[in-house]
């Protein structure tokens, strides 16, 4: 027989700043979270990007009652109106946080969630669904085992899922036998992998910020390796509109960023292709050839698909969710996140109601519950474990899990 649910800790999969955001709040309410990350430390995907600077000011980036939680340490709460750069995020705020005598002891590093299921229940059984604890599947330099837990929040992220380059959703024709020339993301131009940059011909892809953030680090490049020559491909028929933030906009560095490109563009400093649609990528003499329609662009050393990311939900493929066709995210969420209405700072304030699933006691949280939506800020991540943390244990869960696939509204936020 297994413990009653209530004796049960709640598992959190990720520890990154909204998983350590769980594990805090978590604790406030008299629970005992399992944190699990796959990595050998916290913030695992945040060090991929560490190199570049936040839009989102300090003040968006702390969660208050994990300040709380550290002050009383000594910690130092930096600058509410300045913006950190990752590695900033990471060693003023979260490696602190991780280290913290009451959050280390339920961290489980090189840990990995494989899988998540119910106790005895498949996909297709519904009898005592509810009352059943879910089963993790977790491996570690140990190997595979087992735990036993009441609620589950995937705080996983999306990092380690980018979209691909190929027009159609999947890999363009040649992507992935050249993958080894292609780098998801925002590489680090300017400092660890500048060998791989400087004085080649670098196609990035891509209409948003991350674009922009390696677009800008490959003109300075530029700017002292001559031989370099910098494009930029787009699916828009024109780039006209890369200084879209208002002159206001709380989130600066946002700002700061499109203008710097349109000062670039104006000085050609940046070839641009719109209208691309990549559907083949090919190897011929050390170079990529990119064949988009009936065009086929310069050949180029290196790609930087800057094309966002995917939420990878393999691991709950057991568990019954309710997910938006087109964004991945929750099916309430979705309406509130099209990234075809808003951008960072204009998402509505959300919760319990619109991040609950069929399966009750599921959440899919953080930047991962915006699915393939871009729209996502910490400071909105820190409220959803805020509103889902506070039901535990109420009958709110159980409401909210009814109205998960249906237009009801829901009176008990949590």
């Amino acid at each position: 027989m297994h413990k009653e649910l209530t004796n049960l800790p709640v598992a959190v999969i990720g520890a990154g700043p909204i998983g350590l955001s769980a594990a805090v709040q978590l604790l406030k309410r008299g629970f005992t979270p399992v944190l699990f990350e796959a990595s050998n430390q916290a913030g695992a995907n945040i060090a991929r990007w560490g190199h570049v600077r936040m839009f989102s000011p300090w003040a968006y980036n702390v969660d208050p009652a994990a300040a709380e939680l550290l002050k009383p340490n000594g910690w130092n709460e930096p600058t509410a109106t300045d913006f950190p750069t990752g590695n900033e995020l990471l060693e003023q705020y979260i490696t602190p946080l991780a280290s913290h005598p009451e959050i280390s002891p339920h961290l489980h590093l090189n840990t990995r969630v494989k899988s998540v299921s119910r106790l005895n229940h498949d996909l297709l059984r519904t009898e005592g669904r509810d009352k059943a604890p879910f089963v993790l599947r977790v491996s570690n330099p140990d190997g595979e085992q087992d735990m036993i837990v009441q609620a589950v929040i995937d705080a996983s992220g999306t990092y380690q899922t980018p979209n691909w380059l190929g027009t159609h959703g999947i890999p363009a024709l040649g992507e992935t036998e050249a993958k080894e020339a292609i780098a998801y993301g925002v590489p680090n131009i300017l400092g660890s992998e500048r060998e791989q940059y400087k004085n080649r011909t670098v196609l990035v892809v891509g209409g948003g910020h991350s674009a922009f953030n390696a677009l800008q680090d490959l003109v300075q490049l530029a700017d002292e390796h001559k031989d370099m020559r910098v494009l930029w491909g787009v699916r828009n028929s024109s780039v006209n509109n890369v200084v879209r933030s208002p002159e206001n906009d709380e989130l600066q560095e946002r700002r700061r960023l499109e203008v710097r490109i349109q000062e670039l563009l104006e000085q050609g400093k940046i070839e641009v292709f719109t209208e691309l649609e990549i559907e083949a990528i090919q190897q011929e003499n050390g170079k990529l050839i990119i064949q988009s329609g009936s065009k086929t662009l310069p050949p180029v050393d290196r790609i930087i698909a800057a094309t966002g990311f995917r939420p990878n939900l393999n691991l709950l493929a057991e568990l019954r969710t309710s997910l938006d066709p087109a964004t991945q995210s929750p099916t309430r969420l979705a309406p509130l996140i099209d990234p075809n209405q808003h951008s960072c700072g204009s998402v509505p304030e959300h919760g319990l109601a619109e991040l609950s699933h069929p399966e009750l006691g599921l959440f899919i949280l953080g930047i991962k519950s915006y699915g393939r939506a871009p729209t996502f800020l910490l400071r909105t991540g820190y409220k959803q474990v805020l509103s889902v943390v506070s039901a535990l244990g109420t009958d709110c869960i159980a409401t909210a899990a009814q109205a998960s696939t249906t237009p009801t509204p829901l009176a008990c936020q949590g």
